[in-house]
């Protein structure tokens, strides 16, 4: 299952948010930042509220 298809079905309610959530969402983070760092094209690209919610989501459950 691809990364993005994994955080559109955890932002849908059709997964769980669990540590595959999270590792998803580390991987489409740090493509993101490499894509920053590549062209100043990119520096004010971000994440949707949605997707920021549910990084925190993944994170706090890692962490717990």
């Amino acid at each position: 299952m691809d990364n993005l298809r994994i955080i559109n079905d955890a932002l849908a309610g059709e997964r769980p948010v669990d540590e595959q959530t999270h590792a998803a969402m580390a991987i489409l983070a740090e493509r993101l930042e490499r894509l920053k760092q590549s062209s100043s094209l990119f520096a004010d690209v971000t994440f949707s509220p949605h997707v920021k919610k549910l990084k925190r989501q993944a994170e706090a459950l890692v962490l717990g």
